[in-house]
């Protein structure tokens, strides 16, 4: 019987939470690097928001759980080079409800940020998204961050089912949704700062 727990807002903590989280990205292509880019991408647009460093920091953190409800999902979808048909497409998006569930109930500062991404960083800012259809500032600050960082690198990155396309073109997308799928003002941070974020996309590859 075990009689040591580290504390639950550690770095020896977050570091085994985050080993976890890798799991779900090395099924996906051993995308490790995702997770670390959208970290650092997450980093940038809290502090351009102006929110609290501590707060920044939590998020950037907690961003690297936003898909570790894709541990549930069979490889066949995860992985699918064709169109996934609609009963997949359920399935695929029930990872945003099942990580939620897997990061409940912990006091961890990091692991609640974690829950509140996993659940929120699909949805979108005119309620198109999902689970809950959420609808501007009723989604959570922290999924607001990571739903652009998350889109900008799942654009400029090669999956089985998807091409990538350059920096500058994602940049392009993002603005165009300005608004629409994403928050404007943290778009504007986006653009603002698209040069640094560039410089991480390159950095880390």
């Amino acid at each position: 019987m075990y009689n040591y727990l580290p504390d639950p807002n550690t770095k020896e903590f977050l570091d085994a939470v985050l080993r976890l989280a890798h799991l779900a990205e090395y099924r996906e292509g051993n995308n490790q690097r995702h997770l670390e880019r959208v970290s650092k991408y997450c980093h940038l647009l809290g502090e351009g928001i102006d929110l609290p460093a501590q707060e920044v920091d939590v998020i950037a953190a907690a961003s690297q759980l936003h898909d570790i409800g894709k541990i549930s999902i069979p490889d066949r979808m995860l992985n699918k080079a064709e169109n996934l048909n609609p009963d997949e497409w359920e399935i695929i998006k029930s990872h945003t409800t099942i990580g939620a569930s897997l990061l409940h109930g912990t006091p961890s500062r990091i692991m609640q940020q974690g829950e509140i991404i996993a659940l929120g960083h699909h949805e979108r800012w005119n309620g198109s998204g999902y689970p809950k259809g959420h609808t501007e500032e009723d989604i959570p600050v922290s999924a607001r961050i990571v739903a652009i960082a998350d889109v900008f690198d799942a654009l400029t990155t090669k999956r089985p089912y998807k091409d990538e396309i350059s920096a500058e073109e994602a940049k392009a997308l993002i603005l165009d949704y300005r608004g629409e799928l994403f928050d404007p003002k943290i778009v504007d941070i986006f653009e603002k700062r698209f040069s640094e974020i560039k410089r991480i996309r390159e950095k880390i590859s």
